[in-house]
């Protein structure tokens, strides 16, 4: 569990409001003036990881980044973990703190949480969502398309569960560690030659994962409905991705079939699809390249008729 120690500073001031079972963290940069702007970050990733974004798109945008719950210094909630959860805080979040018509934008599982809430929050809400490389079908134990989380990033998330424990209740880094280096998953093996634990894990519970690789994050919420149910335009950037020569792993968030089935539900349920075909931009573009992110956000923001 967090501590105060935990914590480092950041360039921006930090805030928190009560949801009601979270207290949720974040940030809000920008002239109140200006459209508003949801960031949601990715598993095992803190509102900061969109830091140099935000420090870009603040001038055209009222910014707010999030961490959700189990995540940065939002409360930890054991036990409950599901995109149905995640998505009602957002929307209490929306309701009590930025109270008008938002643009979200959320990168992996919060590109997950970006679509739930074009489909799902209170009327008026949301007025468009930006998909950044988000797992979907990728990360669902029983896809109707494509490969499933076992395929793809499932075996990171359980060696982290194990090792760390939810709610870093067991913290056996070294183990961790070891353990890496001896999976044949390749991202695990890249992921053990990191130096110490990145800041991001330290803010993280590992109980997230554990209620992805277990599909109980989605059990309520099939992708294939989700998108179907969409009330907003969505653009989906899709990013590196490759099949492991070895051992058949989707390296990447979604594959290309699972993308197009994406743009293919969008469309039955009558609102837009644009796609960002980007090959070559990191998981994390936000944060890897946030110049080319701003640029994106930016240019689909002013394209908008809604």
């Amino acid at each position: 569990m967090p501590t105060d120690s935990t914590f480092i500073p950041h360039r921006f001031e930090e805030l928190t409001v009560n949801l009601g079972e979270i207290e949720m963290n974040y940030v809000c940069e920008g002239a109140a003036d200006q459209p508003a702007l949801l960031l949601i970050p990715g598993q095992t990733e803190s509102w900061w990881g969109y830091e140099d974004a935000i420090e870009r798109l603040k001038t055209a945008f009222q910014v707010f980044a999030v961490d959700l719950r189990g995540q940065g210094r939002s409360t930890q909630t054991p036990g409950r973990y599901s995109l149905n959860l995640m998505g009602n805080d957002l929307v209490r979040f929306i309701a009590t703190v930025i109270k008008r018509p938002t643009l979200v934008a959320g990168n992996s599982s919060g590109g997950l949480l970006a679509a739930w809430l074009s489909a799902y929050a209170m009327p008026g809400q949301i007025r468009a969502v930006l998909c950044e490389d988000a797992p979907f079908f990728a990360s669902e134990t029983e896809p109707m398309f494509g490969p499933g989380i076992r395929q793809c990033a499932g075996p990171v998330f359980s060696l982290i569960q194990r090792y760390i424990g939810d709610q870093w209740s067991i913290g056996n880094v070294d183990g961790l560690k070891d353990a890496q280096k001896a999976d044949r998953h390749p991202l695990n093996q890249l992921l053990s030659h990191a130096e110490g634990v990145p800041q991001n894990l330290k803010e993280y519970d590992p109980e997230w994962g554990k209620a992805f690789s277990e599909g109980k994050v989605a059990l309520n919420c099939p992708h294939e409905t989700l998108l179907s149910q969409v009330k907003t335009p969505v653009l989906y950037t899709h990013h590196m991705r490759l099949e492991h020569a070895e051992s058949g792993t989707l390296l990447g968030a979604a594959t290309d079939l699972q993308v197009s089935k994406v743009r293919e539900l969008v469309e039955s349920s009558g609102q837009p699809f644009q796609l960002v075909d980007a090959p070559d931009a990191m998981h994390a573009m936000h944060q890897a390249d946030p110049a080319r992110y701003a640029s994106i956000i930016s240019d689909w923001a002013n394209a908008l008729k809604c």
